[in-house]
Parts: structure tokens; sequence; C-alpha cells
């Protein structure tokens, strides 16, 4: 594997330290590659990426907010994204917490097959233990490959 120095056609600036760099380097392009590895791994394992998430939790589906359509949001042309019909003034909706508003009846049935909004994906907790692991673990593992791909480019600027 070339150096940092040889793939951008540069010289350190002091060349005692050019052994260490090149070593924290190859330390930082192993963890990385090893991140990569592990991201794979969880991919095959549980196989998330590639199925619709479980149902939204039954106790954060049933505390959903109503709320009641204003004149104003009337008005407007507001609309269900699921059915696609106006909201008419005074009638209640659903609200999830990426703040959409759906009838009861579109967003209720949706929910109970995913724990995405509909509109932009926003996901609410569910009651499968492996899946709320899943989206830690998850998480956890883009935050450790941020966090490399940081220290990379922070080696070298």
């Amino acid at each position: 594997m070339a150096s940092y120095f040889d793939e951008h056609n540069c010289e350190p600036t002091v060349p005692e330290e050019q052994y260490r760099r090149n070593a924290l380097l190859e330390l930082a392009r192993t963890l990385l590659n090893t991140a990569d590895l592990d991201l794979e791994i969880a991919g095959d394992f549980t196989d998330w990426d590639h199925r619709l998430p479980p149902p939204a939790a039954k106790q954060v589906v049933q505390s959903l907010p109503s709320v009641t359509i204003t004149p104003a949001q009337a008005d407007k042309g507001l609309k269900c994204p699921v059915c696609l019909l106006e909201f008419e003034e005074e009638e209640t909706v659903k609200k999830i917490p990426c703040e959409h508003l759906f009838h009861s009846a579109c967003i209720l049935p949706w929910l109970g097959k995913t724990n995405s909004c509909p509109l932009c994906r926003h996901e609410l907790p569910t009651d499968n233990e492996e899946y709320e692991d899943y989206k830690k673990d998850k998480v956890r593992k883009e935050q450790s490959l941020h966090r490399l791909e940081y220290l990379h480019d922070a080696m070298y600027t």
C-alpha cells in the first residue's frame, strides 16, 4: 500500500515523522476497512435493510394526538397524503411525531404494517426488540464510521 505522501505526490514537513504518520494512516485505514466489514456482516445477519420494518408500537399509535383542522388549513386545501382527499374544516385527524396530518382511517392501518411516516419515512418506535436493537446498532456503526473518516481526514489537513 502506498504512503499518503506517495498517493498525493507530496513530501512530509518533518521526515522523522513520516513513519509515525504512515503508521497512523495505516491504523485509520484498517479501522475503516474493519468498520465496513462489520456493516456488511450486520446487514447479512439481520437483513432489515431488505425488509419492511415492523409495525409501530401499539402504545405509540394509541397515544397519537388528534388535532382539529383549522379554517386556515382547510382554506389552503391541506390534503391527507395517503388518500389525497382534502381535510374538511373542524375535521379531527391524527398527527404523527414528524408533524404530518392524516385521516385516522388512513394512518392507523399503515402504522399497523410498518413504523414509518408514509410521507417522510420518519420512524416511530416498535414493539420488536430485535428491530430496535438493529436501529441502535446501525446508528452506532454510522457514528463510528464517521469518526474514523474524520480521524483519517484530520491527520493530514
